[in-house]
């Protein structure tokens, strides 16, 4: 890990923290919420072992990285900026790109964006997610699971910051990363997060070492950076209408674990495996559904998912 290089880069008029690693062709690895670079470390290692340069910033609005008050300035393009401007400023033409969660979410409008950047996508997690038309998105979550579910809370700014900071940031993380529930994340306007149950013991891949590098980066800054990819959910749908029905025409893999609640929404299966996706997605070659694995599959699974990544990216 002390190899592991740490910069900080201006981009796209804000100032990003870059962990980086090795030499060679260039993987830019995107993390999802609430996390940071350091989601990536296991992959940082492995793949830079095999010949690649790693790179994987902490997002705008988190850990070392800027975080505009806004919640308008975290569209799918100011985040997609921010990373197009780093790899301007390291002299970097194209790169494999490698998402999960919220990582995953901007890695797929990277790709409609800026394909002429990307030499392949590995994607964690987060399906591809078609423009409805009609619909916006926070509208379409509660619709399918009413105003409890998670995306919808974390609408009202404040609010669930107060949940989280009542709750502890200790064991928030140890909360998340331990979940193995598939069914929908839900926080009742009643209870908020005090029906919570005590967190079971750490499984093997998550050590408290890791639980205090998480908590006490979130402690400086807190959750709002994150919370407002959240937030301009449906600023960024309506931005996007002009890339209504167009396809992702890079080369993909994506990998999910079957314990993952991306996997568990209403259709997402049906739309992974009945064809909608690879219509979406036509250059999608693999699909690689993990068994007994839940959402934070790349700390979960190192090993697994680093030879996924490598096995795939070797070949462009």
């Amino acid at each position: 890990m002390e190899k592991i290089q740490h910069t900080t880069v201006s981009t796209n008029g804000i100032n990003m923290h870059v962990a980086s690693i090795g030499s060679g062709p260039v993987i830019l690895f995107l993390h999802g919420f609430p996390e940071l670079w350091y989601s990536w470390r296991h992959q940082l290692l492995s793949l830079s072992s095999l010949g690649y340069r790693c790179l994987a910033p902490d997002l705008r609005g988190y850990g070392d990285t800027d975080a505009p008050t806004s919640a308008a300035s975290y569209t799918s393009f100011h985040i997609v900026g921010d990373l197009v401007g780093l790899l301007d400023a390291l002299g970097v033409e194209s790169v494999y790109l490698v998402g999960h969660d919220w990582g995953a979410m901007i890695a797929w409008s990277f790709c409609q964006f800026r394909p002429d950047r990307v030499k392949a996508l590995v994607n964690l997690s987060v399906a591809y997610p078609p423009r409805s038309p009609l619909v916006k998105p926070v509208e379409g979550f509660r619709a399918l699971f009413g105003d409890d579910y998670y995306v919808c809370r974390f609408q009202e700014p404040g609010e669930i910051e107060d949940h989280f900071a009542q709750l502890g940031t200790e064991k928030l993380f140890k909360l998340f990363l331990t979940s193995r529930d598939p069914q929908p994340f839900r926080i009742s306007k009643e209870t908020g997060l005090r029906g919570w149950p005590d967190p079971p013991p750490l499984p093997s891949w998550i050590s408290e070492h890791d639980i205090d590098y998480f908590a006490n980066k979130f402690n400086q800054t807190g959750f709002t950076g994150g919370l407002n990819y959240y937030r301009a959910l449906n600023l960024s749908w309506e931005l996007t209408a002009p890339w209504t029905g167009s396809e992702i025409k890079v080369p993909v893999k994506f990998i999910v674990g079957d314990l993952d609640i991306t996997y568990h929404i209403p259709g997402v299966k049906e739309y992974i495996h009945g064809g909608g996706f690879k219509k979406d997605v036509p250059f999608l070659q693999e699909v690689v559904v993990m068994e007994g694995a839940a959402h934070f599959i790349n700390q979960e699974k190192p090993e697994e998912i680093s030879m996924h990544i490598y096995d795939f990216i070797k070949k462009f």
